[in-house]
């Protein structure tokens, strides 16, 4: 036991050490890059243009982590469909990002207590992933969980805030 946490605290002190010297790093980089034109644009200038170069390439970053794969896309529509319930689970999770991580947070919550909460989220995300493998359109999404509460027994719909 004493192992397992001697070393998940040294992994813990080796991600900050690493962090700090990244940081650092960058910090360093843009103020040899001020020191450096200073002298051809002034400080403020320097400062300026540094700044702008900065927030443009940040942007450029979350415009790349933003934007939506091609690749996978293609390979999906040339296969037909994706083979796995893992791609199928990925697909469902990239689709709604929003409902992902409130079912995550929810079952997250519900494992510590309730074990009929818990097996009641459990079953819409069993029926969100049986209407994504079987292609339901988003038209038709509504009758799903219309038909899906129908199916619920009384007990069930009683306990339902």
């Amino acid at each position: 036991m004493r192992k397992a946490a001697a070393a998940l605290i040294g992994f813990v002190l080796a991600m900050v050490l690493l962090t700090t010297l990244l940081l650092t790093g960058f910090y360093l980089l843009v103020q040899a890059v001020i020191l450096a034109l200073s002298p051809l644009l002034g400080e403020a200038g320097a400062m300026g243009l540094v700044g702008f170069v900065c927030v443009f390439f940040l942007a450029l970053f979350f415009l790349r982590l933003t934007r939506p794969a091609f690749s996978g896309k293609r390979r999906k529509e040339a296969n037909g469909k994706s083979g796995s319930g893992i791609d199928v689970l990925r697909d469902l999770i990239k689709e709604n990002p929003l409902e992902a991580a409130l079912m995550a947070f929810a079952v997250g919550i519900a494992e510590q207590g309730d074990p009929r909460l818990k097996s009641l989220l459990l079953q819409g995300g069993m029926v969100l992933m049986k209407r994504a493998d079987s292609g339901v359109t988003d038209n038709s999404a509504g009758t799903g969980e219309a038909s899906a509460q129908d199916n619920n027994s009384p007990a069930d719909q009683g306990t339902a805030p």
